[in-house]
């Protein structure tokens, strides 16, 4: 009894620090003083970054208890979600690194499985879509930006023109980090039927737009959750969909192209580079891809001979096509997933066929996943700016 108790308090804690590490974050993105030289940090600028926490934590909290009420209705014990806090201490820091459940007791079936993994996605996918149609619906009017940025104003509304290159970061102080968001379909979707598209901002601005940016990333993280790679939520549904073989091979195939993607066009193995800094990326890039596909549980000849064939492609990809450029996002994923995830799924004690119902379900998770995923996430450029 302690014991539970104990482990309450601890997650009712760390739910009240998410809180507070996500408003932080929140209120880095929108604040904007008054005064330039002053830069005096006050409570009313911290609840301004509600806007960002509260939706995003609706968001998690729905994942969760998805998870959390169908594992309950199937008798499978299951723990309270942990949120996990993050101090918004870097740029672009949101104040999270998610929240989990623990499953007590593994499923006894591969439907339970499949129940139990579908839910998550699909309740946060309703809350994302719920955030974005009011961020899209009340974007505020598009001279804005010059309230955030009023160096753009000289350039007026064509300011997209002129301030994203070298050339005007140059004229900044210090270093610039530019932050590009990206989209997928249904925020395009969004972005161009509801509200007023003219008010949609510059994917360089986005993270100004508290609500607009955590509706992007509950379908972004929708999409991660929904990776058809080991025991991720998508794993749990291309189990249940196609059986234990096929997932191996569908998850193996996603890992290498989550790899084969991610780094092409990677900085680090360019022969331009200073050569003790290409040395250095020519040694320890092919171990990443090696310790990345471990997750395969091949032999160590067989993982190494896939490690150098992805390396091989990079190395060529970026020597003579250097325009062509994947996703650092998906390049650090790949490596998580194989090395920390797993792509294997361990065949359940109960195996049935699901039935018509639940077969729907996962498919409209696969189109949840397709109309989710960005080929560019997130990228971020660093300006030198002048001192």
């Amino acid at each position: 009894m302690m014991r539970e108790r104990n482990r309450i308090l601890l997650q009712i804690a760390l739910f009240v620090i998410t809180c507070i590490t996500t408003t932080m974050a929140g209120a880095q993105m929108v604040y904007v003083p008054a005064d330039p030289n002053n830069l005096d940090f006050t409570w009313n600028d911290f609840f301004k970054g509600l806007e960002f926490s509260i939706p995003l934590l609706l968001f998690l909290t729905a994942h969760e208890f998805g998870h959390y009420f169908v594992a309950i209705y199937n008798k499978v014990k299951t723990s309270l979600p942990y949120y996990i806090p993050f101090p918004p201490v870097f740029l672009m820091t949101i104040g999270t690194l998610g929240a989990v459940i623990r499953l007590r007791s593994k499923p006894a079936s591969n439907i339970q499985s499949f129940d139990i993994g579908i839910a998550g996605p699909l309740a946060g996918f309703v809350v994302a879509i719920g955030i974005l149609f009011y961020g899209f619906s009340t974007l505020p009017a598009t001279d804005d930006i010059f309230r955030i940025h009023p160096e753009y104003k000289e350039y007026g509304l064509d300011y997209s023109k002129h301030v994203y290159e070298p050339e005007f970061y140059s004229k900044q102080k210090g270093e610039v980090n530019d932050i590009t968001i990206g989209t997928n379909l249904l925020f395009a979707f969004f972005g161009k039927f509801v509200g007023d598209p003219s008010r949609v901002p510059n994917p360089h601005e986005l993270m100004h737009y508290p609500v607009l940016l955590a509706g992007f990333l509950a379908l972004f993280f929708t999409c991660l959750n929904l990776l058809p790679i080991g025991q991720l939520d998508g794993g749990h549904v291309v189990y249940g969909l196609f059986g234990y073989k096929k997932h191996k091979i569908i998850a193996t195939v996603f890992l290498v192209l989550l790899l084969m993607y991610g780094g092409m066009g990677l900085e680090y193995i360019n022969p331009k580079l200073p050569p003790l800094d290409f040395i250095l990326g020519m040694l320890i890039y092919p171990l990443f891809l090696y310790t990345a596909l471990t997750g395969l549980k091949l032999s160590r000849r067989d993982t190494a001979m896939y490690a150098l064939l992805i390396f091989a492609m990079h190395f060529l990809m970026t020597t003579y096509f250097p325009q062509v450029k994947g996703n650092l996002t998906w390049l650090i994923f790949g490596f998580i997933t194989g090395r920390f995830i797993g792509v294997a799924y361990p065949q359940s004690e109960i195996e049935k066929p699901l039935d018509p119902g639940r077969v729907t379900l996962g498919w409209i998770a696969l189109i949840v996943f397709v109309l989710c995923f960005s080929l560019s996430p997130i990228d971020s450029v660093l300006f030198n700016a002048k001192q």
